[in-house]
């Protein structure tokens, strides 16, 4: 078999329990959702996936726009000189940050640093903006690509190019900041859960975990189908670090000059990794109706010695697509050379949620029949009224999808309450333990010694300690910590 051809193939595609990592990027490539690009850590956004992340934009997009942002661009070259003045920021971004160093054939005067992040050139030109208290707040995002020189890579969740949108905002109060940074995170939890069917645990990062200059941070953990977390989102509270650093100024009712507080929030396209890992079998894509570029495929059986009954199937196909409209996004497969099973089977890696087949048999009953490709459950339902069923239907498997999710996380969650009891909770899989922590970074590297590959996700947000001795040390303890391994 060629290259080309086990590409094609959805029956090349590497079970999950005999390598996950491996079925991930079958599925990625059989999928055709992105390919490697020629540049070492690069990927090439496929259409089929580049919809896939049109849907998930315009979903947060509308979210981004109803809180009251607006969109904007900056150049994806910073000179160097304005990451000199945010010691940490520089600092935890430098092993990442790549550099343009000629231009036109000439040795730049300064070195010209390819976005890694933008709050140095926002920082920069917002001095010259911001001058008085009725300037604020400042609401802005941008949808941009962007540059982290990564030692290892994986398409879509970690790639040395990549697409996200970052927010970043300027206040006049350290609580409204504050309600920035969680009214923004709910709506990445609100993406996740309602749109991606993805259920998520909020919560804080730990200083080491923390971005780079900010106060702190905080995110929604996922988990994937072998127990795995992947952060789905982040949100920081920059304080007035950078817009002390950067000299920004307005003055204030008073007349008096402050500084005013940030923020700034992203998400990748290292979401749509997790909507494959969290969703998919190995079958490949399994995809939520309320995202997916196709929801409902349309399979014409017809026969070149049956006039009649092709004529049949083609009227219905036509009125099916009539009558659905825009309601749905439906596609019909007539595609010639292809036997159905074929076309079945490239539906299913593709993760389409609804197969219809229409053939002159069924339609002599005036029926159809409906697959679905959450579990393969196959129907037949009548023509008649089919297409005012279909969004209804979708939303029944939208639903379905989350519960699944939902259930796997809660099969796969422990509670500990000492290191031997966590160590045992990795023992024979991962897992989401969740325990008192006191949050001394000492303990941060005791619990990561302990458990290969464990880190501290997050201290959740819907849990408190109460005073429970610190699984790491025994002391008491303010905070239930979320330990996982992590992509």
């Amino acid at each position: 078999m060629s290259a080309e051809q086990k590409r094609a193939d959805p029956k090349s595609i590497t079970p999950q329990s005999e390598d996950f990592d491996r079925w991930y990027v079958d599925t990625v490539l059989r999928a055709e959702l992105a390919d490697y690009a020629p540049v070492r850590g690069c990927m090439v956004i496929r259409p089929y996936g580049f919809a896939l992340w049109e849907n998930v934009q315009r979903a947060l997009d509308d979210m981004i726009k109803r809180t009251g942002h607006s969109n904007m661009y900056f150049p994806m070259f910073i000179p160097e000189s304005f990451f000199a003045k945010e010691a940490d920021h520089v600092e935890g971004f430098a092993p990442e940050v790549a550099w343009v160093t000629h231009g036109g054939g000439r040795e730049l005067e300064e070195r010209l640093a390819i976005r890694p992040t933008s709050e140095t050139i926002i920082c920069t030109l917002y001095r010259d903006w911001i001058h008085s208290w009725r300037d604020l707040p400042v609401k802005i995002n941008q949808w941009a690509n962007m540059c982290r020189w990564e030692k290892r890579t994986r398409l879509f969740l970690r790639t040395t190019e990549f697409l996200w949108q970052e927010g970043h905002t300027f206040h006049a109060t350290d609580e409204e900041a504050g309600g920035e940074v969680s009214e923004m995170l709910g709506c990445y939890r609100e993406l996740a859960e309602e749109w991606l069917a993805i259920p998520v645990i909020p919560g804080r990062k730990t200083e080491s975990e923390k971005f780079a200059g900010a106060r702190y941070t905080e995110s929604i953990e996922a988990m994937m189908a072998d127990g795995w977390a992947l952060q789905s989102g982040t949100s920081h509270h920059l304080a007035q670090n950078f817009t002390r650093a950067y000299d920004i100024t307005y003055s204030d009712r008073a007349n008096t000059l402050q500084h005013p507080f940030q923020t700034s929030w992203g998400l990748s396209t290292r979401i749509i990794g997790g909507v494959i890992m969290v969703h998919g079998d190995d079958r490949g894509l399994v995809l939520p109706p309320r995202v997916a570029p196709v929801q409902v495929v349309v399979v014409p059986i017809v026969r070149s010695n049956d006039p009649e009954g092709t004529a049949l199937v083609e009227d219905a196909v036509r009125r099916i697509q009539a009558e659905a409209g825009s309601s749905v996004r439906l596609r019909v497969d007539d595609r010639e050379g292809m036997r159905p099973g074929e076309k079945y089977a490239e539906w299913e890696l593709r993760g389409v949620p609804l197969r219809i087949v229409v053939g002159a048999k069924d339609l002599a009953g005036g029926q159809v029949t409906l697959v679905r490709r959450l579990d393969g459950e196959q129907r037949t339902t009548p023509l008649d009224g089919l297409a005012a069923q279909l969004p209804g239907l979708l939303e029944e498997t939208q639903h379905a999808l989350r519960a699944r999710a939902q259930q796997r996380l809660e099969e796969r969650s422990v509670d500990v309450a000492s290191l031997d009891e966590l160590v045992a909770a990795f023992a024979e899989r991962p897992v989401f333990a969740s325990g008192p922590f006191c949050n001394d970074p000492a303990c941060e590297v005791r619990i990561k010694a302990a458990v290969h590959a464990l880190t501290v996700r997050v201290l959740r947000a819907d849990r408190s300690a109460d005073g429970a001795p610190c699984l790491a040390c025994g002391k008491p303890a303010d905070h239930v910590a979320l330990f996982a391994r992590a992509y």
